[in-house]
């Protein structure tokens, strides 16, 4: 059975009766073409969820709807907090796409020392930063999530220590470490941050830093992976071993 495709508005409808319009209506009526009598899901992104019936669709660009039931979804726990150290070409989009899909709460770029790609303070990194946030967006629409993660600003390896320093736990994967995540504590509650470093690595410089923060060295499994899948990997390894999945 085929699950309602989910759309997001601002804010839920207050009455029994909406209309889909904007870009979403418009993606509604004309992309997937539905039809009255579909179902469909609305979405504030928030955990706000409403499921919909369409009772027309006589525009090229909004959808009638009535709301047959509505609810709150609260937030997961613990929270997955994902930074991921900025990558060459479409791949830092593929990390963040993926780690969405997976469970990700929320995304952290990170300008790593290594790091090839650099987003700048101009238009070019404003540019970046949307294609990410737009990236996320679609991804969480796609994996029918009520909660759409957030993408920070960029942040510096000094501005991650201190996401580590008020985490409930962070993990720094790297390959090479002795422990292991799926041996590692892992707290119920609070956020959980992973580091995913660049195509390069960390620098010895980083890693120092960041675990006197307070940052377990890890590592996933018995094989290298790269940048852009080792977050999805260590979101749906987390999954598993708390309560997120069950």
């Amino acid at each position: 059975m085929t699950t309602a495709p989910v759309f997001l508005v601002d804010q839920l409808p207050a009455g029994d009766h909406a209309v889909l319009d904007g870009p979403e209506g418009r993606h509604a009526a004309t992309v997937r073409r539905l039809h009255p009598g579909e179902e469909l899901m609305l979405c504030d992104g928030r955990g706000a969820v409403a499921h919909c019936v369409i009772e027309s669709a006589d525009r090229r660009d909004a959808l009638d709807l009535r709301l047959l039931r509505r609810w709150a979804e609260p937030p997961p726990q613990p929270r997955i907090v994902v930074a991921q150290a900025l990558v060459k070409g479409d791949r830092g989009e593929l990390a963040v796409e993926l780690a969405t899909e997976a469970g990700a709460d929320a995304i952290v770029p990170w300008q790593a020392a290594r790091s090839v790609a650099r987003w700048d303070d101009g238009p070019r990194g404003a540019k970046a930063l949307a294609r990410w946030r737009s990236t996320v967006r679609e991804a969480a629409k796609q994996s029918r999530r009520t909660w759409v993660p957030d993408v920070a600003e960029p942040v510096s390896t000094a501005g991650l220590a201190t996401l580590v320093r008020s985490s409930a736990a962070a993990f720094l994967l790297d390959s090479a470490a002795g422990a292991r995540l799926t041996d590692a504590e892992l707290p119920p509650r609070g956020d959980l941050l992973i580091i995913v470093g660049p195509e390069g690595g960390i620098s010895s410089a980083e890693s120092t830093l960041l675990e006197q923060a307070g940052a377990q060295v890890v590592r996933l499994g018995p094989t290298v992976l790269r940048a852009s899948t080792a977050g999805v990997v260590a979101v749906s390894a987390i999954g598993v071993l708390t309560q997120r999945w069950r």
